[in-house]
């Protein structure tokens, strides 16, 4: 949370509050803010805030902002909101050492005001302390430092000299680099997202593969997101991320998108086929494709007569004689068999329509 120190020159509704003094060290990026106020109402005219900017010079009543400064050509970032304002200053010098002001205008021509004391920026030279996590520092006046080899499990840390409590973020190739898949179960045409992440300063770039009939990866996307808007069954299949960095780069172990569907077809063959004599033995088997596997109930003339197997076995008598269908279902959906006629040839009457035609012609 920013601490404001008040202007003491403030008056009458008008001032300027600061965020506290900054020391800083050459060739890095400072950013300094602060609050000001002004009455709603000055002498009887609504107050309309017409300008903003901070400054570091001044002479007879002549500010000249810091955007207009050519000291601090492209070098100077403003964001103001209402009653605030930041400063951001990149690569500063030792020469950006003093104090910045802000000041705003009015539309009223006596309705201007500029806050003191302002913010004290002061800049100093540094050199450089470089470790590698678990090895010998390294010191160095210069912040490049060129290695003659580089382990990519390795980490690299620097700091100020004199101030090696502190050091910057360290810096390392990729690291458990993982691609995942939102949701976990992917259903044909839902929405399905490959997402690839790792831990890696700086920050990583990812690709994207799938693994083709050859076993080697296909580039799928650049970036560390590829998006099924609706997923096809074509698009089961094996997957893996790269990330890389200027340090090195990482392979994630793969993983199997197996797209999931409900029955696409349902159908009823019969063995042995055609007519079947009395008392001989019938299988009726359904067939569907759909995954995961569906399970199956049997119908003979829209009457449930089993459930939970795919084949159904039987020694057929007259009674089994007439239409069968069967239904395949599974979470995802469900499809019914077209209807299958089972005719059965009665044994009985068989033989004695035999034995009546041998006793005529006898």
């Amino acid at each position: 949370m920013s601490v404001f120190l008040p202007d003491v020159c403030g008056q009458n509704g008008w001032a300027v509050s600061y965020s506290p003094s900054i020391c800083a060290l050459k060739g890095s990026t400072v950013e300094m803010s602060c609050n000001y106020t002004y009455p709603v109402i000055y002498k009887n005219v609504q107050i309309v805030i017409e300008n903003t900017f901070w400054f570091t010079k001044e002479s007879n009543g002549n500010y000249v902002a810091l955007k207009d400064d050519r000291d601090y050509s492209d070098r100077v970032k403003y964001q103001c909101t209402e009653n605030s304002c930041s400063l951001k200053i990149s690569n500063v010098t030792q020469t950006d050492s003093k104090d910045y002001k802000f000041r705003f205008t009015t539309n009223r021509e006596s309705g201007k005001y500029a806050g003191s004391p302002g913010v004290s920026l002061s800049v100093t030279g540094k050199s450089y302390y470089l470790s590698q996590l678990d090895e010998t520092p390294i010191t160095t006046e210069n912040k490049n430092v060129f290695l003659s080899s580089f382990n990519t499990t390795h980490r690299y840390q620097c700091a100020i000299k004199g101030h090696e409590d502190v050091p910057s973020p360290a810096v390392y190739a990729p690291r458990t680099t993982v691609l995942s898949v939102t949701p976990s179960e992917t259903v044909e045409g839902s929405s399905v997202t490959l997402t690839c992440s790792s831990d890696a300063n700086p920050a990583a770039k990812y690709n994207i593969y799938r693994v083709n009939e050859g076993q080697h990866g296909q580039l799928l996307r650049t970036g560390p997101q590829s998006v099924f808007s609706s997923i096809q069954v074509s698009d089961t299949g094996r997957y893996y991320c790269t990330a890389g960095n200027d340090l090195g780069s990482q392979t994630s172990p793969s993983i199997d998108i197996d797209v999931k569907y409900g029955p696409k077809s349902c159908s009823v063959s019969v063995n042995p086929s055609g007519t079947v004599e009395e008392g001989n033995p019938v299988s009726l088997t359904c067939s569907s494709d759909a995954n995961p596997a569906a399970n199956y109930t049997w119908y003979k003339e829209n009457k449930i007569i089993l459930t939970g197997s795919k084949v159904y076995h039987v020694a057929v008598g007259s009674e089994h004689r007439g239409n069968y269908v069967c239904k395949a279902q599974n979470q995802h959906g469900e499809r019914n068999s077209s209807s299958l006629f089972l005719d059965v040839l009665c044994k009985f009457s068989f033989f004695y329509i035999r034995k009546y035609f041998h006793f005529i012609h006898a």
